[in-house]
């Protein structure tokens, strides 16, 4: 018995000889196909012709129907496109039907275990006097011999069965199979062939040996199975089959980054994923410029814009840049690309797009737009000095707290004494000046005397 763990990924029905096998009624046997896919473990599955050597049943072999059995009530084993595991008898719509396609499907003959329970009997009440009449379908079941089977545990793990023996000496009849594996564990299950030339590979390596020589009146099986076989894979995928997204290793398809499913066909990224700023690429979202984050659902950090948000914003002023395309949003007062720049005489505020409204020439502002003096504005004969000096003086007395007495008598007490102290200083510079002249009265002076003597004796 093998027990196969994820039998979608790594199971398949493969005609004889390869592809083609069944169509070529091809003659090889269950060792030759199991080399020549690379299967670990394979044995030989639907039945065939015993005079053309074709492919008998229905077969769907890596998602390719091979054949259609029109409806022939066989049992049937297979597996379904989402990986539930099939187990019994199917009408012809069922094999065709394409909601929930087979990727796997072969034909046996009775359904062995159904639910839990031996379900022989209620087999050989089916219709398959198309296969085989109804005396040989009968003996079918009952003779000793070699014997193959497919069914599946509780866990959902494919079981692999078989048993070598020769035909009327030893091996199994069918109900002993169906108790042996009922009582293994196994839930459903169908034979697949047997009869006489029931063949088990196991690395390249033929595990059992057909006892029966091939016998032209034999009604079982000649020694060398040309049937379709069950290849559990040692390499379950092809370069082919991973959509030029991934690698085949390991018999699984390793997708590159971005792409996921069995075949690496399927983006992981999905449009709905990704905000109005971002597209859905293999990679995921490629953000537009000026955003960020898994889904581009972020604007840049402050400071920096552009795509990846990887360039450094330049301005000046505190001023802010714009997270997509990096112009510099200017603060109250400032202009030019970079906010380098005073906004000019006149101009004040946001962009310095509004007009100061100041009289006499005054500058104002260039964030508030408040009237100021400059030294440029003393070209202006003093009008523009004259309001500022007395809005001034009615700001500072407006925005400090009422004086008291003391305080003020504190402060008329000393500009008193300023104007006493410049007061005696003029006195002080007056007296010097009397000092250095004498007097002479002018009827003293000899009328001889020249004026430039009178100048010289001074």
């Amino acid at each position: 018995m093998a027990f196969v763990h994820d039998p979608l990924k790594t199971v398949s029905v493969l005609e004889p000889g390869g592809p083609g096998g069944c169509g070529r009624s091809h003659r090889v046997t269950v060792q030759e196909t199991a080399e020549a896919a690379g299967c670990l473990y394979a044995l030989n599955a639907g039945f065939f012709n015993t005079s053309t050597d074709g492919c008998l049943g229905n077969v769907v072999s890596d998602g390719k129907l091979v054949r259609d059995s029109q409806g022939v009530q066989n049992a049937q084993f297979g597996i379904k496109k989402d990986g539930s595991l099939v187990f019994g008898f199917l009408s012809q719509e069922d094999v065709l039907d394409q909601s929930n396609p087979f990727v796997q499907l072969v034909s046996g003959v009775m359904w062995l275990l159904r639910n839990g329970e031996v379900y022989i009997n209620q087999s050989l009440q089916a219709k398959c006097d198309k296969l085989v009449d109804q005396e040989v379908f009968r003996d079918f079941v009952d003779v000793l011999s070699a014997r193959t089977a497919v069914g599946h545990d509780a866990q959902g793990n494919l079981v692999l069965f078989h048993v070598d023996g020769q035909t009327n000496e030893r091996g199994m009849n069918l109900w002993e199979v169906a108790e042996f594996l009922k009582t293994n564990g196994v839930i459903n299950a169908i034979n697949l062939d047997g009869g006489g030339s029931s063949s088990f590979v196991i690395n390249g390596t033929l595990a059992s040996y057909p006892a029966d020589k091939c016998k032209s009146d034999s009604r079982w099986r000649c020694a060398r199975p040309v049937s379709t076989i069950l290849c559990v894979h040692r390499r379950r995928c092809k370069p082919e089959k991973c959509s030029k997204n991934g690698k085949c290793v390991d018999g699984r398809c390793r997708c590159q980054e971005g792409w996921q499913g069995d075949a690496c066909d399927s983006l992981t990224c999905q449009p709905a994923a990704c905000s109005p700023h971002g597209v859905c690429t293999p990679g995921g979202c490629v953000c537009d410029s000026g955003w960020r984050g898994m889904n581009c659902s972020e604007e840049c950090l402050p400071g920096f814009y552009g795509i990846g948000c990887r360039q450094t914003c330049i301005c000046f002023n505190g001023a802010s840049c714009n997270h997509v395309h990096g112009s510099c949003m200017c603060p109250p007062g400032f202009h030019s690309n970079f906010c380098e720049q005073v906004c000019p005489p006149g101009f004040f505020g946001v962009s310095c797009a509004e007009r100061c409204q100041c009289d006499d020439r005054c500058s104002c502002n260039p964030l508030t737009g408040n009237c100021v003096f400059n030294i440029d504005d003393r070209l202006n004969k003093g009008r523009c000095l004259e309001k500022q000096l007395f809005t001034s003086w009615q700001d500072v007395y407006r925005d400090r707290p009422s004086q008291t007495n003391q305080t003020w008598l504190i402060v008329t007490v000393t500009l008193a004494l300023f104007l006493l102290i410049r007061l005696a200083v003029h006195l002080l510079r007056a007296s010097r000046r009397w000092f250095l002249f004498s007097y002479f009265p002018l009827s003293n002076i000899s009328r001889q005397t020249p004026l430039a003597a009178v100048i010289q004796s001074l």
